[in-house]
């Protein structure tokens, strides 16, 4: 089979080198598990290009995603944060990574992982699909749908199920690269080799 990367990355070389690089590699390191929670839920209603171009500003407004000092921006923070033009200005989604910070580190305090939370949504497994069109790759799935709600019961933000299905796939929980992308055997060896598959 011809080898052909994911259509959705051909647009610029930065998507084409998150495709290459990040997307669908298997992410069990809390700290970039909650990057991408919060990357994700910057991008709802936009498209993740957006988000990737703005992703090193995200890193510095946001103090490298570290959750213990987000958890502690107060409404004057969030109010720079919402003049800064590197990141997405949208007040709910910024609030939202706050509530996130503090959901995280209640989860932390009640004695759980957020990659122990989120993957055992996939029985600590990745999921691999063989799709061969984008047209094939569902929204959401069961597995979404049930990690979304219990995201929003730990009292986590812009956690829908079609952003989750998202952030899945770009944590490696779900390889849905497309069959012949060049992309898929290193993640399913990355895998392999962490014991995930």
């Amino acid at each position: 089979m011809e080898e052909k990367r994911c259509d959705w990355c051909l647009s610029t070389p930065l998507y084409r080198e998150y495709h290459d690089r990040e997307w669908g590699r298997p992410l069990i390191d809390d700290r970039q598990l909650f990057e991408f929670l919060v990357l994700e839920g910057a991008q709802a209603g936009l498209s993740w290009i957006t988000v990737l171009n703005k992703r090193e500003n995200y890193r510095t407004a946001f103090d490298g995603f570290d959750p213990e000092k987000i958890a502690r921006y107060d409404e004057q923070k969030i109010e720079v944060l919402l003049q800064d033009p590197g990141i997405i200005r949208n007040r709910r989604k910024v609030e939202g990574a706050v509530k996130n910070a503090r959901a995280y580190l209640a989860l932390r305090e009640r004695g759980e992982s957020l990659a122990g939370f989120l993957w055992r949504f996939t029985d600590g497994r990745v999921l691999v699909n063989e799709f061969r069109s984008l047209a094939e790759v569902p929204a959401t799935t069961p597995e979404s749908d049930a990690m979304s709600q219990a995201l929003k019961r730990a009292g986590f933000a812009f956690v829908g199920s079609t952003i989750m299905y998202a952030h899945m796939q770009a944590t490696g929980m779900v390889n849905d690269h497309l069959l012949g992308c060049p992309a898929r055997d290193p993640c399913l060896e990355q895998a392999r080799q962490m014991g995930l598959l």
